[in-house]
């Protein structure tokens, strides 16, 4: 097996670490010789990763860099446990700790905040492709169920940082880059400091013509955050972003078709036409904002508020149908922190806080005459609530242990009613019942560098406005909500130098009523309660610096991470009229995924960084009866960064898939016809400048 060589490194590790521990999950890279102390803000204030009783992932500014820098695919899949996929230029698809059998396209089952506003709807549906790369400071990923301060989810937690919140200086950036297959991009921000304002305004146009016939994409991009300090340690900030963009939708492929010629789109066939002839695409507009106020009450008292709403305009027309919805979300969110007076050997914290939104979606189906709305087809409107109330205690005792105990008491709901082709009168309610979502987490210093942890938490994930009224335009009031709990266990290792690190855990996740989705003859889906999956998992991290910065020789720093992961997920109470899928592998996921990088720096200001991934087969359908081959990837970019005073120069150029690797990144899982397959571009190059001063 593959990963064999990999799990040899273990013992090396471990008998060469003089003590390793601290996980700062993905380093910050810098001019220092060991790795920086690296702290989240996922439970409400910042704390330093290293004690923290939980698995998080850090994708810093510096490591987002590194990466081609127009795609969040290649960043987000260092971190072990996460999947994404992009079946087209600007379609993505995430997962943390599960399947994509719930995402055909857009971004389910996890719970994604932009700073601290929701950019994940009540529907449970959030539109992450409608924000430009360049335009993400760093992101935080708590992975495994943690609805106890989040709200209803069952794969995890992403939050997204904007803009470096430490930077209080005037600044100018910009940046232009292109690549293979028509690809441009460019960003500009400028940050302005007045007195008590920080105000920050960026931009961004990226457009491309995709590997594929018919998958070009187009994103036009502005943002602004505007931040007023206060009083005492208080700020008021508005955050707000517009998207507007499109990309094509070439369509799944038959594994013949892929082989024969990978960059063709979908076919015509005696019942539809091509994705070309029907146009078929996803035309998005975005906005989204709010405002968040952050008061400090009293020296140990502190409150966040934030009010915030969303508006998107959506139009696909697509295979079987030409959609249009309009959504409007709005809601609120705040939580207050008590912090009780440190003793030298006791300290406590505790948040109570709670949050309400709510989406309306007026969705309306025709035909599609080659790209055109024709015939109607239905239209219905629905609404949906979601709300939480949260309470949660840390304590920190003899500087070694630490205790977390969160609970949530959840709401929801949502309602519909018919316009066509049979008109309602009223809305239709269905109501969820409330759940409580507890979660109990320790983490006890062994030594100073090693740190073992352990958590118990449940999670709960309700059907997203897509499952409730998928694309066979039926509304469905019988789909269950999915539950179930997660059981956890690990560590993190240091070096005393801190130069080496080592994050290591594993979970068994046990989930009810698992949400899938099933197609439909004409290739139209639905989803189905499908009994349940076992999830056990294995989680590796580990960076170091091989090489200390600053060393004489030609390499004058080297630093190595790796990642892995190992997923043993299967069904569980699963069947159909005619087959018993129980313990087949849970569909569209790999057992083993492997991603390896290294980072060195040059003389003459050069530096070097190469990435390879290794993904293993996954299944296709929940039969087990046909699985995507496993592939290697491999990317390669060298850059020279100069500095001139406070002018800083950068000019870079890469490759991506340079063994030129023939594989699918995002299958169509149980696809009618056997379309499974969206090839991937295969060897390509891209370049780019930036300054900053």
């Amino acid at each position: 097996m593959f990963y064999r060589p990999y799990l040899l490194l273990l013992p090396f590790i471990f008998l060469h670490l003089p003590s390793i521990a601290q996980k700062r999950d993905t380093s910050k890279l810098d001019t220092n010789k060991h790795l920086n102390e690296i702290t989240i803000r996922g439970y409400l204030s910042e704390r330093p990763l290293l004690n923290i009783p939980a698995s998080v992932g850090v994708l810093s500014n510096q490591q987002l860099g590194l990466q081609p820098g127009n795609s969040l695919v290649t960043a987000v899949n260092t971190i072990p446990g996460v999947r994404m996929e992009e079946r087209s230029p600007g379609s993505y698809r995430l997962a943390i700790r599960g399947s994509l059998l719930r995402s055909p396209f857009g971004v389910r089952d996890v719970k994604i905040y932009f700073d601290e506003i929701p950019l994940t709807d009540a529907g449970g549906n959030t539109y992450l492709n409608a924000i430009d790369v360049n335009n993400i400071y760093s992101i935080e990923v708590l992975k495994g169920p943690d609805g106890s301060l989040f709200g209803a989810n069952s794969g995890g937690v992403m939050l997204i940082n904007p803009v470096n919140k430490y930077a209080d200086s005037n600044s100018v950036s910009i940046g232009v880059n292109g690549g293979s297959y028509g690809l441009f991009h460019q960003y500009g921000s400028v940050q302005n400091k007045a007195g008590n304002n920080l105000l920050n305004i960026s931009e961004a146009y990226q457009n491309a013509n995709g590997f594929r016939q018919n998958s070009a994409m187009e994103r036009k991009y502005i943002q602004l955050i505007d931040q007023l300090n206060y009083g005492q340690d208080n700020k008021v900030k508005a955050i707000g972003f517009y998207s507007d963009m499109n990309y094509q939708t070439p369509g799944g492929l038959t594994l013949a078709q892929f082989q024969t010629d990978p960059s063709s789109a979908r076919l015509a066939t005696k019942a539809t036409l091509s994705a070309q002839d029907l146009k078929a695409a996803i035309y998005s507009k975005t906005f989204f904002g709010g405002l968040v106020n952050d008061a400090r009450l009293s020296s140990n008292l502190r409150n966040v508020v934030t009010i915030f709403g969303t508006h998107v305009d959506f139009t696909n027309p697509s295979f079987t149908t030409y959609e249009h919805r309009n959504e409007n979300t709005f809601g609120a969110r705040t939580y207050f922190e008590l912090s009780g007076q440190p003793k030298t050997n006791f300290s406590w914290k505790a948040n109570l806080g709670g949050e309400w939104q709510q989406t309306n979606s007026d969705i309306n189906n025709t035909d599609n005459n080659r790209g055109e709305p024709g015939n109607p087809q239905t239209h219905d409107l629905i609404h949906t609530t979601q709300s939480f109330i949260f309470a949660r205690f840390e304590a920190h005792i003899l500087k070694k242990l630490n205790i977390e105990a969160a609970l949530s008491l959840n709401n929801y709901q949502y309602q519909f009613e018919g316009i066509y082709p049979i008109a309602q009168s009223n809305f239709t309610k269905r109501p969820f019942d409330e759940e409580l979502m507890p979660r109990l987490a320790l983490s006890y210093n062994v030594t100073n560098d090693f740190i073992w942890r352990a958590s118990v938490s449940r999670g709960y994930s309700t059907p997203t406005t897509g499952e409730v009224r998928p694309t066979d335009h039926i509304i469905n009031p019988s789909l269950q909500a999915q539950d179930g709990y997660n059981y956890e266990t690990g560590f993190r290792l240091r070096s005393k130098d801190e130069r080496l690190l080592l994050d290591a855990s594993v979970f068994y996740y046990r989930l009810n009523n698992a949400i899938i989705q099933l197609q439909h003859a004409d290739g139209t889906t639905y989803y189905t309660n499908a009994g349940g999956t076992n999830q056990p998992g294995l989680e590796l991290y580990f960076t170091g610096w091989l090489i200390k910065q600053g060393a004489r020789d030609f390499i004058k720093g080297l630093q190595f991470n790796q990642s892995y992961s190992y997923n043993q997920f299967t069904f569980r109470d699963y069947s159909n009229a005619t087959t018993n899928f129980s313990g087949n592998d849970l569909t569209g996921v790999p057992r083993q995924n492997v991603v390896s990088s290294f980072y060195a720096f040059l003389p003459e200001r050069l530096y070097v960084f190469t990435q390879y991934s290794f993904t293993g087969k996954a299944p296709l359908d929940d039969a087990n009866t046909v699985y995507a081959a496993a592939y290697h990837l491999l990317e390669a970019k060298i850059g020279w960064h100069v500095s001139y005073g406070k002018t800083q120069f950068e000019l870079y150029a890469g490759a991506d898939n340079l063994l030129n690797q023939h594989y699918s990144l995002g299958n169509d899982l149980n696809a009618a016809a056997a379309r499974y397959y969206n090839p991937a571009a295969l060897r390509n190059y891209f370049g780019g400048v930036n300054v900053k001063f």
